[in-house]
This record gives structure tokens, sequence and C-alpha cells, in this order.
């Protein structure tokens, strides 16, 4: 294997990769370094997320730059602000020896006016997302007449998020005299396009076949009902301790949803997504590239430009629509020479969605059993022990304590410690998983046979125009019904009415629990009603019990807020919290 000084590269920079740690080429960097300094030609290059992209098209460029000119010769197009402050973050790094280097990043939800008063003292290199750039151009204060470089990052992305008229507009102000650089995870036909429209005879060089999973990933689905879906991601991420994980959702709505209920169950997560603003995005990036989250969980979107390493799992918590969307997220583990997981938590009727990826990764989706809650149990305490038996022990700063700690457990022997040690850490695990449920496979048939024998369907006269959602009808639930052990099964909400089921053997709790109650000044009507297809067609039981006497008010729209029971999550009577970590 050749080293960076073989490539072309100058001593200034040889010796600031091997200041990082960076020994040897990555085959994407062995092969495109040389094109990309010995010819002007056009360059399409293929490689997979976490090969080294940015060093590829990056080194060359700095050891061909006029440190002596001002002017902007090389401008980097990258679909995120993430991205973008990455990889002016990784060419400053490697041009730290370039003391006349200036490198900027101009993206979107940065104060502008800071990017321009760089820009006026002159800066080399820019990296920018399409929008920010754009504007800047026609602010006239980004000057690409210059321009000898023009770089392509992750040019499907860019695609996807519909910046090809930005990258119309870039492209018209940047001289025809430019090498244009292409790099890409994937080639659809649309970045076959941009190849066709914005290069002139592009040599292709590639690291690996197109649209192919990483060698190391492993690839698994578990088959779980789509009620069971965020349970069996509990129980993947129980049965493996020491998990660092990104869980990919497809929309933002979702991805908040998933995060909230991770942290509400006691799990170091958090989210990224588009509605975060830059600072908040910082701090939770931060935290997850310094391993204090173990979770993350994000769009794809957001996740581009994550630059995280150790990744022990990718989980796809719903497939992606464009089977090339799986192979960066599966990209995002099994990085350099190590092994990863890549997960799908699929419906029976997604099952035909892993064909086609199976082809573009041209590997097999392996079928994995959900744990019960015996395995778990088991690979947590075992956990627990490994970490008491390689604990470091500070014999300095406990000394002092020891002999108060030993009066106290005076009498008890070494079994009878290891007992209560393991219980103390242990006792709401096991409760947690006791009588656990199989969430293998579609429960939908057995769920909906148990509904209708255990569970009873309630009118109530309170609609969307009384500003009624779910939410709030637990709030109205949880308000009056004192007891916490109550399953609720579907909720429908209609115009003017809704209806809810629960646990059959709190049906006269129900009814009499809701005489008498209001909510925003109306009287509340509580029935029994049958199992019939709602719309008009419920037939509702002659029980009426609210007699729209008494003064008292016992409900309130506030009550709506109030989520948080045995009810909450729908999970049936096995529900339960997750203990803290």
């Amino acid at each position: 294997m050749s080293i960076f000084k073989d490539l072309g590269l100058g001593q200034d920079i040889v010796e600031a990769l091997v200041d990082l740690g960076y020994e040897t080429p990555t085959h994407i960097q062995e092969i495109s370094i040389p094109q990309i300094i010995s010819s002007k030609a056009d360059l399409k290059a293929f490689a997979q997320t976490g090969t080294g992209k940015t060093a590829a098209f990056s080194l060359p460029i700095l050891q061909q730059i006029d440190l002596s000119s001002h002017d902007t010769q090389a401008i980097i197009l990258s679909p995120t602000r993430e991205l973008a402050i990455q990889i002016a973050k990784n060419i400053e790094e490697f041009s730290k020896n370039m003391k006349k280097l200036n490198v900027l990043a101009v993206y979107g939800g940065a104060k502008i006016d800071e990017q321009i008063s760089r820009l006026k003292r002159g800066v080399q290199i820019v990296v920018g997302t399409p929008g920010r750039t754009v504007d800047l151009i026609k602010r006239k204060r980004l000057n690409l007449k210059s321009i000898q470089w023009l770089v392509l990052d992750e040019a499907d992305e860019m695609l996807n998020m519909g910046f090809k008229d930005e990258l119309d507009q870039i492209l018209e102000a940047t001289p025809s005299s430019k090498q244009t650089l292409l790099f890409s995870a994937t080639f659809p036909k649309e970045v076959e396009s941009i190849a066709r429209n914005y290069m002139k005879k592009p040599v292709e060089i590639s690291a690996g076949k197109k649209n192919v999973g990483a060698d190391k990933v492993e690839h698994e689905y578990y088959l779980v009902s789509d009620r069971n879906r965020y349970p069996a991601l509990k129980r993947i991420a129980d049965i493996h301790p020491n998990i660092y994980s990104i869980v990919f959702c497809r929309t933002r709505r979702e991805t908040k949803d998933i995060a909230d209920k991770l942290i509400n169950d006691g799990y170091n997560a958090d989210a990224l997504h588009g509605d975060l603003s830059q600072a908040q995005r910082d701090i939770v990036m931060q935290k997850f590239r310094n391993k204090n989250l173990q979770i993350l969980v994000a769009t794809d979107v957001a996740a581009r430009g994550l630059d995280v390493h150790d990744l022990t799992h990718v989980i796809n918590y719903k497939l992606p629509d464009q089977s090339e969307n799986y192979t960066h997220r599966s990209g995002r583990t099994g990085r350099a020479g190590k092994e990863g997981i890549s997960i799908a938590l699929i419906t029976p009727k997604e099952k035909g969605k892993l064909r086609p990826i199976e082809r573009k990764i041209n590997k097999k989706f392996e079928l994995k059993l959900v744990p019960n809650g015996k395995d778990i149990c088991q690979k947590q305490l075992y956990n627990l022990i490994d970490k008491v038996h390689d604990i470091e022990i500070n014999e300095k700063e406990i000394k002092e304590f020891l002999p108060d700690v030993y009066q106290k457990l005076d009498g008890m022997d070494r079994e009878e410690l290891i007992k209560r040690f393991v219980s103390i850490e242990f006792n709401q695990f096991l409760s947690y998983y006791e009588n656990a449920k199989d969430l293998n496979g579609d429960d939908s048939r057995d769920r909906k046979k148990y509904d209708d024998e255990n569970l009873t369907r309630f009118y109530i006269n309170l609609g969307k125009m009384d500003k009624l959602n779910p939410a709030v009808l637990i709030g109205l639930i949880n308000e009056n019904i004192k007891n916490r052990n109550v399953e609720i099964g579907q909720i429908e909400i209609l115009k003017n009415f809704s209806f809810f089921e629960l646990d059959k053997n709190f049906t006269d709790d129900v009814l009499e629990s809701f005489q008498n109650t209001y909510f925003n000044n109306r009287s509340i009507i509580v029935e029994v009603t049958n199992k019939s297809k709602s719309g008009g067609g419920n037939r509702r039981k002659k029980r009426p019990f609210n007699n729209f006497k008494g003064e008292s008010r016992r409900s309130s729209s506030n009550s709506g807020n109030r989520r948080k029971s045995s009810a909450s999550s729908f999970s049936g009577k096995n529900s339960g919290r997750r203990r803290r970590r």
C-alpha cells in the first residue's frame, strides 16, 4: 500500500496527515488523488459513506491551490450545513501547515453578514450549501469567476432535496475551464443526469461496486406488527447494553415522537431533525459524538454530515422510500474496517421491500427474532456483572468511607451480599419484563380477537368541533378514571362525537366516573356502544347515565395535557416503564 507522499502530495500536507493519524490512504483516496493532480479532466467518483471521500477531493485541491492569490479558487457544494461544516473543518486540519490558506463554510442558519465579511478578506476554498451559495452569488458577495475546481459532494442527496435549480445557477456563475469533481455514495439516474449535463467526458472511478453496501455490515430484519414496532426497538436496545446507534425515521414528526418515547422510558437518546435550530443541532451532535448519547433518532437529511465513528448499529425504524437511501443509512456503521449491524423493523406487508434492497447491496437480510424478556434480563445482568468485575477501584478516594461501609454490611456473607447487590440494580428490570409477550410476527388478528373479547367500546358526545383529539381524550380518561392500570384500545375522533375502547372490566367504573362531568362548560355524555364500524352506524345501548345535573366540574380542557398512564402507550397489560440507566 502506497503512502500519501507517493500520491503526489507535498510535505506540509503529509506531515499534517501524519499528525492526524492518517497512515495509509483508503482505496478511493489512492485512486482519486493522483487522478485529480495529474489531470484536468472532470471526475465522477463513487465511494461508500465513511471511506474518506472528503480527503479524496480536498487533498489534491490543497496540493494545487495558489496561496499567493486571495481569490476563491475552489467551491465545494454539500447538501446540508452539517456536512459543509464538517468538510471545512477537515480541510482546515489537512492544511494546518499551510499558513496562508483560508477556508469558509457558508450555509443557512448562520449570520450572512459574518460570512460576507470573511469573503471580503479573501477565501481560497468555500464549502457551501446550494441555497446560501446562490444567495451570496446574487448579492455579488461570492465571486466564482476564478474557480478552478467545483466539487459536488453527496450529489444524489442534493437532488433528493430539490437543489437542481440552485445547482444550475451556481454552474452558470463558474468558468467553463474549471474541473468538476462529482462524488457520490450512490448513482441513481438523477446523478447520471448531472454528469451528462454538467461535466465534459468525465473520467469514472469507483472504490467498490455502485449502490452496494459496505462489506463489514451485517443486514438483519425483525418481523413485527406495526403496533409492536416501538416495543421491538426497545428490546433490541436492551439486548445490546452497549449499543451506540442511529435510529432512522422517515419524517420529522416520527423522529420527535420516537425520541420522546425513548427519553421518557429512560434511554440515553435524543432527536436530530429539521425543526431544531443550529445551536440545538450542534449540542445534540456533540453529545452523540462524545458518546453521552447511546441512541440518536434522526431523519435521513439531518444525519448527513454527521461524522461519527464506531457505531454498533443502524436501525431502520421504517425503511426509506428509495432503496438507495438504505445504503446511505447502513454505511454509517461498519466503518474503518470495523463490523457493524444494520437492522430493519418491518411488518409482513413490507417484506417485499427487502428484495430490491438486497439486489442493491448484493447481500441477503437475515431474519432475527425479537428477544424475549428472559434473554434480555440475562444479557443485562451479565453486563452489569462484567462492569463490576472490570471497574477500576479508586482506593485513595473511598478509603475513608470503607470502615463505615464494612460496619453497615457486617453479618452478611458473600452470597447474600451478591444477591442484594443484584436485586437493588435489577429488580425494576425483572419486573418490567415479567410475563413479557412475544412480539414476533403479525399479531393484528390475535389483537382483534382480544379486543373483541376484552374491550368495551364507548361513545362520547365530544368531537373535533370541541377541539378534542386523542391526547385530550386520554387526559379526560386519566382525570376521571382513578385506576391507572386500565388498557385503552382504539380511539376514533369524529366531527361531533367520538369513540374509544377500554378494558371491559372497568365498564361500570367509566360509566359512573363520567357522570356530572364537563368539558369546556359542556356536559359530557358517555355511553356503551357496539363494535360495528363508525360513521353513524354505531348503535348505542340504551343506557344513558348523564342526567345533566350537578354543578361540579370534574374535567377541563387542560386535563388533555396529561398523557402518561398505563393507558398512554396503547401497549397492553404488560406495559410499564423501563428502569433508567
